[in-house]
């Protein structure tokens, strides 16, 4: 089971939570895809936060002082549990996602959808540390916003 919940750090996000919350319910049903397994339980916490934030725990956590559109963080939880458990924390700056999507010319609400789908997948696994990993993971990534009716990102 997937589950989801919101926390909300800056005043840009509470106008598009609405949206938002039908975005994921879209992007769940891909959840084969995204790598989700049957036998594992899913709470994941989206912090909507600034840039301001994410650049601190961009620093604090990964000793880059800069802000990024996205960080994910995943512990594992399996006790006294039927099934094992993952509490993820997905932080994402809307100013970030903002600047990037007027840059590339793409729509906020898809640009965004193509950050939940790489953080999902990162949640699962998935790495780009090395350029075979990238590549696999980017494939995955476009297979999935394929379905979702969104152009490859990567051909801007």
């Amino acid at each position: 089971m997937i589950k989801y919940s919101f926390t909300c750090k800056s005043n840009q996000w509470p106008p598009r939570l609405k949206k938002i919350d039908m975005l994921l319910k879209k992007i769940i049903k891909f959840k084969d895809d995204l790598h989700f397994k049957k036998n594992i339980d899913y709470d994941c916490n989206l912090i909507l936060t600034n840039d301001k934030l994410i650049k601190k725990m961009n620093l604090q956590f990964r000793k880059i002082n800069k802000s990024t559109d996205v960080l994910t963080f995943v512990s594992k939880v399996n006790i006294n549990m039927k099934k094992p458990r993952k509490i993820c924390d997905i932080f994402l700056s809307a100013e970030t996602i903002l600047k990037d999507s007027k840059i590339n010319e793409i729509n906020f609400y898809d640009h965004l959808t193509h950050i939940i789908v790489h953080s999902f997948l990162h949640i699962n696994g998935f790495v780009h540390k090395k350029i075979n990993d990238f590549v696999q993971m980017k494939n995955e990534e476009i297979k999935v916003l394929k379905k979702l009716s969104i152009s490859n990102p990567y051909l801007l």
